[in-house]
């Protein structure tokens, strides 16, 4: 792979859809990240440094209403921010591009796949991390907690900052983005369909309260590609301490992109 240089291209602005926190020019491949609940682009900060010097340029996906979109409406559906998100991202898909989301983000990137693959444009490689398989039942009901609750939870996943769960301030500021996100994973129904015949990468934390190792292979059932499934050490943010190792196993997926 390339090593990186100045970029060149649509430049991904505050208000868009895209950063690009580690630009590469002439990019092998760009792997478009889609965050967990609550989230933000930035959880992919450094994902983007460790991989931008193999030539894989990072689009970290900036949802509405939170840090510099603050200002904006929520969606409220996957089906909404898959379809909004489309438009900007079709700029970034002339050339080879894989997706990556964990925990919400996995199910986003999934969605996200199909309708790509529908108009003859498949990511090379789909990347699901944290989340279990569409096909498992559930009931996402933590966005009918109250306040207090919400946080208790959230704090468990260990995936937020202790200091920041516990500003005032700044919790106001992220729990409504939290709540919404739930919700917006509450709602979400699998519409069967063909299997995506994407190559797919499924990564889980062997002590993640949410997902079981059986939930998350249970992703083959709805993928027809090659299908690998990584359990790591680790719990439902496994992904904060494998920054390294999963940096080097996305390289290696995506070194015969084209």
């Amino acid at each position: 792979m390339t090593a990186p240089t100045t970029a060149r291209g649509p430049a991904a602005t505050p208000g868009g859809w895209l950063r690009r926190y580690r630009p590469v020019d002439d990019a092998t491949v760009r792997l478009v990240c889609f965050p967990h609940a609550g989230g933000s682009a930035s959880a992919y900060l450094r994902f983007a440094a460790a991989l931008a010097p193999a030539g894989v340029e990072v689009l970290a996906v900036q949802y509405p209403g939170r840090q510099d979109r603050r200002g904006e409406p929520f969606l409220e559906t996957v089906e909404e921010l898959v379809e909004a998100v489309l438009p900007e991202l079709r700029q970034w898909t002339h050339g080879p591009f894989a997706l990556f989301g964990h925990s919400l983000g996995a199910t986003l990137a999934f969605e996200t796949a199909r309708r790509l693959t529908a108009v003859g444009r498949p990511p090379a490689h789909l990347f699901l991390s944290g989340r279990r398989a569409p096909v498992v039942p559930r009931t996402d009901t933590a966005y009918l907690l109250d306040d207090r609750s919400l946080v208790e939870r959230v704090t468990r996943l260990q995936g937020t900052d202790p200091a920041l769960l516990q500003d005032e301030e700044l919790l106001r500021m992220v729990l409504p983005a939290i709540r919404n996100d739930y919700a917006m994973a509450g709602a979400y129904r699998y519409r069967p369909g063909p299997p995506l015949t994407v190559p797919t990468t499924v990564l889980t934390g062997d002590a993640d309260p949410n997902v079981t190792s059986d939930d998350a292979g249970r992703w083959a059932e709805v993928v027809g590609g090659t299908f690998t499934l990584r359990v790591l050490p680790g719990g439902h943010f496994f992904l904060n301490d494998h920054t390294a190792g999963i940096s080097s196993l996305i390289e290696e997926e995506l070194a015969d992109a084209h």
